[in-house]
């Protein structure tokens, strides 16, 4: 098994390198100019030319590279080219909130996923089956920033229920030790902000939970109805156990497997899907702030937030792998 993680923890090397190429390939290769987004239309050619020395704009691109390259190796991922911080600082103060988006929105999929598969593949060609897995299916379809709008106009803005927009109420006090505001709130004992912070997080946190919802849900229900057809499965019924035993005690645990992937992988795509919700419902995290540095073309942070978001993605990965072994102990690795 160490031998194994090493290997894969190697192989996150070159990945990140190729993921590294090709976005900064991209952003060099798409038409616009920063420096002409920093001063303006009205800036002089000289003034622009200045500001692009400054920004290393005009080296070959293989340069550029080689530099950025340098400054990654010593764990520096630049500068933002609009507020001068650095990319690094950027990224943790906005990280936890998209963590605890992520997080939130995987345990209502997880949980209703799982739930919604195990009933429907119990319940074969009945009506929850039917209407579940339609469900599923309008879940997968319904594109994110669509379905976060319509919520925003039923429940805030019809219904009042909800805040339309942020993660805390102004007039609400917090003190903030980790930046994970319902951590924050729960070790003060702030149980005004810990309410407003959930009240806040619930619409954001189904919209991005729609879809990974609907495929953990699809993946469950096939997987159980594949288990359930086991020859063990009739044995354990036919020595007279009861059915919530063999579902969750012999069925269940196998079944899990490719959930268990499939999870992991959901929640690296809730990272990088994270980037339409936070924009919709004005979310200061990760996401919302490398939507603003497409708009304003600031190179480093797009490159430092996508190097950091891919660099999770593989790690998640990892972790899947090994959890998938530890799950099943029958599966060796090799």
């Amino acid at each position: 098994m160490p031998a194994y993680i090493l290997r894969r923890f190697l192989i996150l090397i070159p990945t990140l390198l190729g993921v590294s190429i090709i976005v900064f390939m991209m952003l060099r290769l798409t038409p616009g100019d920063p420096a002409e987004l920093l001063l303006g239309e009205r800036a002089t050619e000289s003034a622009l030319q200045e500001v692009r020395e400054h920004l290393g704009l005009n080296e070959p691109l293989h340069v550029q590279y080689g530099l950025f390259l340098k400054r990654l190796m010593k764990g520096d991922l630049g500068e933002t080219i609009w507020t001068r911080q650095k990319v690094w600082i950027e990224v943790k103060q906005r990280f936890p909130a998209t963590i605890e988006l992520s997080l939130v929105a995987l345990c209502i999929s997880c949980f209703f996923g799982v739930l919604f598969g195990i009933v429907s593949a119990t319940r074969q060609y009945s009506l929850f089956d039917y209407l579940s897995m339609l469900g599923a299916l309008a879940g997968v379809s319904m594109p994110i920033f669509w379905l976060g709008l319509v919520f925003m106009l039923i429940f805030s803005l019809n219904l009042g229920w909800l805040p339309i927009s942020g993660r805390l109420d102004v007039h609400i006090n917090l003190e903030v030790i980790t930046n994970f505001y319902i951590l924050d709130a729960v070790l003060t004992r702030n149980w005004e902000a810990l309410r407003d912070v959930i009240w806040h997080i619930i619409m954001p946190a189904v919209t991005l939970s729609t879809i990974p919802t609907a495929i953990v849900a699809r993946m469950t229900r096939s997987s159980m109805l594949e288990v359930l057809r086991q020859d063990y499965i009739k044995t354990a019924k036919a020595k007279g156990l009861s059915n919530f035993k063999v579902i969750f005690k012999h069925a269940l645990r196998n079944a899990l497997i490719p959930v268990v992937t499939t999870i992991g992988l959901q929640f690296g795509i809730l990272m990088g899907g994270a980037i339409l919700t936070e924009t919709i419902f004005a979310w200061p995290g990760v996401g919302k702030w490398m939507y603003d540095a497409v708009m304003q073309r600031d190179y480093m942070v797009i490159q430092g937030g996508t190097l950091f978001i891919a660099t999770i993605f593989v790690v998640i990965n990892l972790f899947v792998d090994v959890l998938y072994a530890v799950i099943n102990p029958r599966i060796s690795v090799k």
